[in-house]
């Protein structure tokens, strides 16, 4: 999603604890293991991507009859990366909790820490074919951690006067998380919760809007954002791309207000996808660049819901076409990113 770097105010003294957590933990680590002190908690949103992909490309095979077993598949890809990528995290708990404690309190790194909480409440869709009680565990846990972690930066952005320059994209992830709680719960089998829908749909919703303003008006006025966080603008289009769906999962029907969500998703994609292109010149490969995955996903998953309900040439044109493009980046992102840990590279992924 989004990593620190230190043309943000604040950053330097983030990376300064960092840098000496990890010269006091050189001595007694083995190489391999000193890579984990520079995982970012912003790597959860490999997993985002991967299960919006794979709930996209089951929504295709009941529309398209695409084969089947591409959407479980990628299901399954999404759980092994929150399982190694929690290990991993747990790992730099373990070795460097300096580090861990001053990415949390980072006014913009911090917000992350709702990728694994966003994951928990996304991954249960897939995994209800292969093991409903966990489906329905790990749901339970995102949906309490999901409203603690949203109460909880809520609280601290109204306790401390905030700098304008800190509102990133990032931003939108611990209260617009929120959208996410409805998505799996039409198919967890568990007791009507249409109280809890709705209370997900409507915080999200409703602190999408001033947060989207609020990032808006840095975006216009402050400096632009640094190289390596431009890839997180495509964050702007989740708000209502998660929306569309989330408000489907919640009322069961596609009406003109779901429509409307849909249409702001498509325009800001078309703002933003020209950008997209130009990422990989003004900043290379990071962990950031995963940051474009979920939205991507979450814009064709309410493409194909919307193609479903509308079939037509056109919505049936733009739900495969954003189908294909969110796979192809998807694609490469893992690719990229495979490679990289094989080379060691974690630590410059990182920055």
């Amino acid at each position: 999603m989004l990593q620190v770097v230190q043309d943000e105010p604040g950053a330097p003294a983030f990376e300064a604890a960092l840098t000496a957590q990890r010269a006091s933990d050189q001595a007694s680590l083995p190489g391999g293991w000193r890579q984990v002190e520079a995982l970012p908690v912003g790597l959860f949103a490999a997993v985002m991507g991967l299960t919006g992909l794979s709930v996209a490309w089951t929504l295709a095979h009941a529309r398209y009859g695409t084969p089947s077993w591409i959407g479980p598949s990628v299901g399954v890809v999404a759980s092994v990366a929150f399982v190694t990528i929690a290990a991993g995290y747990a790992a730099k708990a373990r070795i460097a909790p300096q580090a861990v404690r001053a990415e949390f309190r980072h006014p913009i790194a911090g917000n992350l820490f709702g990728a694994p909480l966003i994951s928990l409440l996304l991954l249960p869709i897939p995994l209800t074919p292969l093991s409903l009680a966990l489906a329905r565990v790990l749901w339970i846990v995102g949906a309490f951690g999901m409203t603690l972690f949203a109460w909880l930066i809520v609280t601290r952005w109204l306790s401390d006067r905030q700098q304008a320059v800190h509102a990133t994209p990032a931003w939108i992830v611990p209260v617009v998380g929120l959208l996410d709680v409805p998505l799996a719960l039409p198919g967890l089998g568990l007791p009507p919760m249409q109280g809890v829908m709705i209370f997900g749909l409507a915080v999200g919703l409703f602190f999408a809007l001033p947060l989207f303003t609020l990032i808006l008006s840095r975006l216009l006025f402050e400096t632009p954002l640094p190289a390596a966080l431009q890839p997180s603008l495509l964050i702007l289009v989740a708000p209502f791309a998660v929306g569309f769906s989330a408000y489907v999962a919640t009322t069961g029907v596609i009406d003109l207000f779901a429509e409307a969500l849909f249409a702001i998703a498509l325009f800001l994609l078309a703002v933003l996808l020209p950008k997209l292109a130009r990422f990989g010149r003004a900043c290379p490969f990071r962990v950031s660049w995963w940051g474009v995955s979920f939205p991507l996903a979450a814009v064709a998953v309410a493409a194909l819901r919307v193609a479903t309900v509308q079939p037509g040439p056109a919505t049936d044109t733009l739900a495969l076409s954003l189908l294909t493009l969110s796979t192809l980046v998807i694609a490469w992102l893992l690719a990229r990113t495979l490679i990289g840990l094989a080379r060691g590279e974690l630590r410059t992924l990182a920055q």
